[in-house]
């Protein structure tokens, strides 16, 4: 069978080629992921709805496509980091008529596992989609240290995926965006205990720093570190996208009241797209005028 000299190259000296990656989505997470596959040697083409955001990257020698069709068309992986089920929905319906035989996408975005399905009833003969969402904040994308819960046929794209973190195999496709639901929800639901927690402490009078360094010391721990970092980004608004997909999925009655704390955080302008970080002070302020 006649190979080019890239192929045989690979095959002689063991060097995976690196492969071309379309990247879509270059938000909080998308952007030093994208960062990462670059510095990795990559051939990067870049595609986002505000163009502005991949200068950096395109600085750095990626690609900028003027549409989701031209970033995917020389693509042998496309990756999309989206903020929700509809903007993946949006991309789908631009890209999947222009998928070749032999790419693989990898959605990394957090959808739930229905979306995933659907999206993968979509694809052409001879796509492969996994479904790879990631855990970590933007401190682990940048360092390329994401936990990535992958879904689905990843043979394929496992050593790409390990430019930005520990790959998980989690099962069919699909399980990986399950998974990340079920993570999420731990995060979130963590974090709005935490604040109603402090809530609680400050209707009893307690001192702030020794209520939280007493939540600190036990089995909380991780959920007021997260609680009151400075140095991440997963916004209330998304928050509120990521309880909904796990309440729409089962009966959680204490899940439908931390949906109410981070809808609330959304709604307010000053917090809509901050980090959850910021609607610990937004819970602990609403329950004192509430009490």
């Amino acid at each position: 069978m006649h190979r080019n000299k890239e192929q045989r190259d690979a095959h002689t000296t063991g060097h995976r080629p690196h492969q071309r990656v379309a990247f879509l989505g270059l938000g909080h997470m998308g952007a030093p992921m994208a960062h990462r596959l670059l510095a990795a040697g990559h051939p990067l083409t870049v595609w986002n709805r505000t163009a502005a955001k991949a200068e950096p990257l395109v600085a750095a020698g990626a690609r900028l496509a003027a549409t989701p069709a031209d970033a995917v068309r020389e693509a042998d992986v496309v990756l999309t980091m989206l903020a929700g089920p509809e903007a993946l929905g949006r991309v789908a319906d631009a890209i999947v008529p222009g998928l070749r035989a032999g790419v693989t996408w990898v959605e990394m975005s957090t959808v739930g596992p229905d979306a995933v399905r659907e999206l993968g009833e979509r694809m052409p003969d001879g796509v492969t989609l996994v479904d790879a969402p990631v855990m970590g904040s933007t401190d682990k994308a940048a360092a390329g240290e994401l936990g990535i819960l992958a879904g689905g046929d990843a043979a394929v794209v496992e050593p790409l995926l390990a430019s930005l973190g520990t790959v998980t195999r989690t099962g069919p496709l699909g399980s990986g965006a399950a998974l990340k639901v079920v993570v999420n929800t731990a995060v979130l639901g963590g974090v709005a205990l935490v604040a109603e927690a402090m809530a609680l402490a400050d209707a009893l009078g307690l001192d702030e720093q020794v209520a939280r360094g007493a939540l600190a010391r036990g089995p909380l721990a991780g959920a007021v570190a997260r609680a009151f970092a400075d140095d991440v980004h997963f916004g209330n608004d998304l928050a509120v996208k990521d309880v909904a997909l796990a309440t729409d999925a089962a009966r959680l009655p204490a899940m439908e009241a931390v949906r109410a704390h981070y809808e609330a955080a959304a709604a307010d302008p000053a917090t809509a797209h901050e980090d959850i970080a910021r609607a610990v002070p937004h819970i602990r302020t609403t329950r004192n005028r509430t009490a």
